[in-house]
């Protein structure tokens, strides 16, 4: 399709096309629903406390994981509809631990509660560091900027 298209481009005189391929960022309640700033528990905004963080994914996250602990350790996680283990592939950048994560969580060696705890973990320090960072930025900055 490619070549096709690269072809048919120097036929008609028209510019190569290009071609983004993005994906889509789940909502906390999972790949079927989306974020909405008029419902603030489908989201982590760059605003909430690390209580806010807990709370919403603890009570949020839509889980992978089976319906009994016993369930769960036989079967393992279903990790193409968790979205603790999704939101993971996006912000844990060290990939030997993700894919140690994906192994256990996925054959069950560890349980719902455990990621969730590793994606707070993550999220919180990625939102306090940007916290942290927005409270330096002065008038000043900005007018460099604009």
């Amino acid at each position: 399709l490619q070549n096709d298209t690269r072809y048919c481009t120097k036929v008609t005189s028209f510019h190569k096309p290009a071609l983004i391929h993005s994906k889509f960022f789940p909502a906390l309640q999972g790949r079927h629903s989306k974020m909405s700033s008029s419902d603030p528990n489908t989201a982590i905004f760059l605003i909430d406390n690390k209580n806010d963080i807990d709370n919403k994914i603890k009570k949020f996250a839509f889980s992978g994981g089976r319906d009994t602990i016993e369930k769960h350790r036989q079967i393992g996680a279903d990790l193409e509809v968790d979205i603790s283990y999704q939101w993971l592939t996006y912000f844990l950048h060290d990939d030997a631990r993700l894919q140690q994560i994906k192994e256990d969580y996925g054959s069950g060696k560890m349980l719902t509660s455990e990621i969730k705890k590793i994606l707070i973990e993550v999220i919180s320090q990625l939102v306090t560091n940007h916290q942290e960072t927005k409270k330096k930025v002065t008038d000043e900055i900005v007018k460099k900027f604009m």
